[in-house]
């Protein structure tokens, strides 16, 4: 087992930006080079042109939330790398929808399961929990980011070098998750891990969901959010297209392919074996959650090590595979979190005092 690192990034955004550069800058300059290099695929583009594309996006992250945007700023020059690669970097997955709509781009991202348990299924604390999967050479570079920033909730988080979140919980009590989906819409916006960060700055739910829906996205994912008071939501977000599915007593469920109306009018074809796999991990987690009286950690743990299709291995087809995994349950501060495929890693815990 190989356990996250965890950095604790604490002060104003420049200072918590700078910390992370510094901490990991061989691994950002490396893993920058691959995302740029996967983000080319079918595009024809040469690595400045792509990085001239990134480069347009930057005023969206600026005017989004001016804070993260200095966050960002600060690891890339800590880290050596520029402000447009750091935009690759963390969003590549949103990154690629833009390129696929201007260039004709063929990379894809789209194997990952989330699901939230409501309290009354769970014990009166409810779980978000989910298995973080991406081409393969992304598993050396997940780690975990304790993010304490001045004024704003503390996080934890699961993200990867230059990254400035993915998958987190505050101690305001509020959690979020998410999916990829793969769009034909994309275009010059803000990609999602600034949406996962600035929902992190949020106090309650309601403000939370606000971040989500109001960000002008680069590209589509399905966020999923979940607090202390048992609200929970996913919302399916495109550059295009919104829409809020609220939790009412059943499990929420979301894989990798969009589930509404407005989102799969500019959904992008995908080959056969990425749909396959999405519907039926969709499949499989919902009649799980389904066929279970109540949902426990071991219960989830035993649905994110589930490989007859949740937990993925790298194959010779995409090299794919489940780099890490995510439990939280809001209610009690609790947080456990996986490196690496989840059938074969522990899953160590993390806690987030409940003021």
């Amino acid at each position: 087992m190989t356990s996250p690192i965890v950095l604790v990034a604490a002060g104003d955004p420049r200072s918590m930006g700078t910390a992370h550069g510094l901490a990991f800058a061989d691994e950002i300059r490396a893993y920058t080079d691959k995302r740029v290099r996967l983000s080319l695929e079918g595009t024809g583009m040469s690595p400045a042109e792509a990085l001239a594309v990134a480069e347009l996006m930057l005023d969206a992250h600026r005017d989004y939330d001016a804070d993260l945007f200095t966050e960002m700023l600060a690891m890339a020059a800590a880290a050596g790398i520029s402000p447009a690669e750091a935009v690759i970097v963390g969003g590549y997955t949103d990154f690629i929808d833009t390129m696929r709509r201007r260039a004709g781009g063929s990379a894809f991202e789209d194997t990952c399961t989330t699901v939230i348990t409501p309290d009354t299924d769970s014990g009166g604390a409810g779980f978000l929990a989910q298995t973080w999967d991406m081409h393969a050479s992304a598993t050396p570079h997940v780690f975990m980011l304790d993010a304490r920033p001045g004024g704003r909730p503390g996080s934890l988080i699961f993200t990867t070098h230059g990254t400035l979140g993915q998958i987190g919980m505050n101690d305001a009590g509020i959690a979020i998750g998410i999916n990829n989906l793969t769009m034909d819409d994309g275009d010059i916006g803000v990609t999602w891990p600034f949406v996962v960060r600035k929902a992190l700055d949020q106090t309650d739910f309601e403000a939370a969901l606000e971040a989500v829906v109001d960000a002008d996205l680069a590209g589509g994912h399905s966020f999923l959010l979940f607090d202390a008071r048992g609200n929970g939501a996913v919302v399916e977000a495109t550059t295009t297209t919104t829409s809020i599915e609220r939790l009412d007593g059943r499990p929420l469920v979301h894989t990798n392919h969009c589930l509404t109306e407005a989102a799969a009018t500019v959904e992008s074809a995908r080959p056969d074996y990425l749909v396959e796999s999405s519907d039926l991990r969709l499949e499989h987690a919902t009649a799980y959650l389904a066929a279970s009286p109540a949902h426990t950690l071991e219960s989830l743990t035993a649905l994110l090590r589930d490989e007859a299709s949740i937990c993925r291995r790298s194959a010779s087809l995409d090299d794919y595979e489940s780099s890490g995994a995510v439990i939280m349950r809001p209610r009690t501060g609790d947080m456990w979190a996986c490196w690496g495929v989840p059938a074969d890693n522990d899953f160590e815990h993390f806690r987030i005092p409940r003021g």
